[in-house]
This record gives structure tokens, C-alpha cells and sequence, in this order.
């Protein structure tokens, strides 16, 4: 009598996900992190461009809050000193402002891992900081920055701002927003001359 073979199933082949390789740690040494910290902390060219801008001076403002309106100006004094060891521009401005005694305090930097100008802006007519970023490539004559704060509704405001720099005796801090009509235009200069 013949005998049944029983048919042997084979079982699948398993398919058995290959183990991933590790990634390769991308961490540096703590000698090349010392190193970048070193350079990142260390006032560099772009601290040496605000050079010409410290020191005592006299300041006249000309304002003026929509296009075609009269400009208001007034005067004011500003001292304007390397604090954090060479770091940042600190300025400290005292006067008038809209028949109104004003004073303001600001610093200006140089962010050497981005490599652009940061800066913030507190002044007596508000409670709020302007904040400003640079913008574009700097020279040794202009810095561009936007800024943006808050108005007292509420409403954030954008701003261009530039920093020019005559000489050493002399430079200016203009302010540009956009009118209703969408069109820019300069709402403020601050001119400085050495007292």
C-alpha cells in the first residue's frame, strides 16, 4: 500500500528588519566648544563700527507722526558708553519730547553667531520695548535694522531703521514706517553731533 507523503510547508522567510546603525554622534569636542565660545563671546568688527558713536552728544529730533504734518523737533543730550566689556553700546538720552521732559536708555550689539546688529529701546512714553534686528550688509557708514513695538492700542508697529555714521563727531538714527496709504515714510531723525 502506498503511503501518503505529507507535504512539508515551508514557513515564510522571516523578514526581520535590518537594526539601524547608530547615528554618528555629531557632539564636538569640548576643546572645539571652548573654541566657539570664545570666539562668539569676543567683541569683534562689527562692535568696532559702533566706535565712533560713543561718547557725549548733543541731539536734536525732528518728528513727525504722518506724512504732511509739521515736524516737531527738539533737543536733548545723549551719552553713549561701551558697557559688558566692549559688548554693547549703552545710550542714555535725557530732554524734551512734545513739550514733555523725556528720557530713553538703549543698547546696540553685535551678535557674532548671527552675525547682525540686535537692539532694544525703552524710553518714559512707554511701558513696552522696541526691539531692532539687523538687516542687509553693514559698513563702517550705514547699519539697517527692523524694529517693531507696541502702540498704545495695542497694534504692533514695524519699523526700517538706519544708522548713519558722518564721522566721528557726527551721526544720525533714522526711522521709517509706512503711512495709511502703504507708501514709507521717515517719521523720525535723530541727529548727533559731539558736544
Amino acid at each position: 500500500m502506498a503511503t501518503k507523503k505529507k507535504a512539508v510547508r515551508r514557513k515564510p522567510a522571516s523578514r526581520t528588519k535590518k537594526a539601524r546603525r547608530a547615528p554618528r554622534s555629531k557632539a564636538i569636542s569640548q576643546e572645539a566648544m571652548m573654541e566657539k565660545w570664545q570666539a562668539a563671546m569676543t567683541p569683534s568688527d562689527g562692535h568696532r563700527r559702533l566706535e565712533p558713536m560713543a561718547g557725549t552728544f548733543r541731539a536734536k529730533t525732528t518728528f513727525v507722526m504722518s506724512p504732511g504734518e509739521t515736524p516737531q523737533t527738539s533737543d536733548g543730550t545723549s551719552v553713549h558708553r561701551f558697557v559688558v566689556g566692549g559688548r554693547y553700546l549703552e545710550q542714555v538720552y535725557k530732554g524734551t519730547s512734545m513739550g514733555m521732559p523725556f528720557e530713553g536708555i538703549g543698547y546696540t550689539g553685535y551678535d557674532n553667531v548671527r552675525k547682525r546688529y540686535v537692539g532694544t529701546w525703552m524710553d518714559s512714553f512707554s511701558t513696552g520695548l522696541l526691539h531692532s534686528f539687523g538687516v542687509g550688509r553693514p559698513t563702517a557708514n550705514k547699519m539697517s535694522f527692523v524694529a517693531e513695538a507696541f502702540d498704545p492700542s495695542g497694534k504692533k508697529m514695524a519699523f526700517e531703521t538706519i544708522l548713519r555714521v558722518a564721522d566721528n563727531d557726527h551721526h544720525s538714527y533714522e526711522m521709517w514706517t509706512k503711512a495709511p496709504n502703504g507708501k514709507k515714510f521717515r517719521t523720525m531723525i535723530v541727529e548727533y553731533t559731539r558736544a
